[in-house]
């Protein structure tokens, strides 16, 4: 049984079910349940065995001063990025995409697509956590490459299927780069890690329209090659 009581998910509905939660319950999740998720997710691969990922878990004080000093920050003055997420102009058909899921999030919040004020406010409550009781901050040593970019993606992966188990959901949150020297600071992570990602984890409030949001994927048919030949 999950946290919650509810039946563990199978596999295949953990996965296919698993959405970005912008609107979390303030029930705090046990630090037991966070190890564990934590713990099992380690069982994802990596190059030799490198197991390159390192997590700075934020709760109570700590995910407080750190949501109202990057919040500050972000309502103050210029973002501060940790690294280069995207390109400055993307290309087809990622643009596209982009375009499509915010402003499909935007109507459900409300928001008219010439509202920019209503877009920020949006924006901030990523660093709210969403109301979520846990943030997670994903990081790597700065003396590794990209593949172990590829390693802390797929330990990201297992950390949000299996928080699912626990009747728990998630948002991975790119979000937090863009004030990393904030987050650095707060959370006293060293300037020999680079801060990958941030992730809101808890228990999802499904009466939050925002989380009503199912996103388009393409089918296999159009990213997949198949040679038999």
């Amino acid at each position: 049984m999950s946290l919650d009581g509810t039946p563990r998910l199978d596999v295949r509905t953990a996965v296919i079910g698993r959405k970005s939660v912008r609107g979390f319950s303030p029930d705090p999740v046990p630090i037991e349940v966070v190890r564990r998720i934590l713990d099992d997710a380690a069982r994802a691969p990596s190059g030799t065995n490198t197991q390159p990922w390192r997590v700075h878990v934020a709760i109570g004080k700590a995910r407080e001063r750190l949501s109202a000093e990057v919040t500050a920050a972000a309502l103050a003055g210029p973002q501060q990025h940790e690294y280069r997420y995207s390109p400055d102009e993307l290309p087809e058909p990622y643009l596209s995409r982009r375009r499509k899921v915010g402003f499909d999030l935007y109507g459900l919040a409300g928001i008219a697509r010439g509202d920019m004020e209503g877009r920020k406010r949006q924006a901030l409550k990523n660093y709210t956590f969403f109301g979520a009781p846990v943030g997670l901050f994903f990081t790597l040593d700065k003396r590794l490459e990209f593949g172990s970019w590829l390693d802390i993606g797929m330990f990201m992966q297992n950390v949000m299927v299996l928080a699912r188990g626990e009747g728990l959901e998630t948002c991975p949150q790119a979000a937090w780069i863009y004030y990393g020297p904030v987050v650095h600071r707060v959370l006293a992570i060293p300037a020999t890690e680079t801060l990958v990602s941030g992730m809101a984890l808890g228990h999802p409030d499904w009466s939050v329209p925002e989380n009503a949001l199912v996103t388009e994927r393409a089918t296999s048919a159009e990213f997949a090659v198949v040679d038999d030949e």
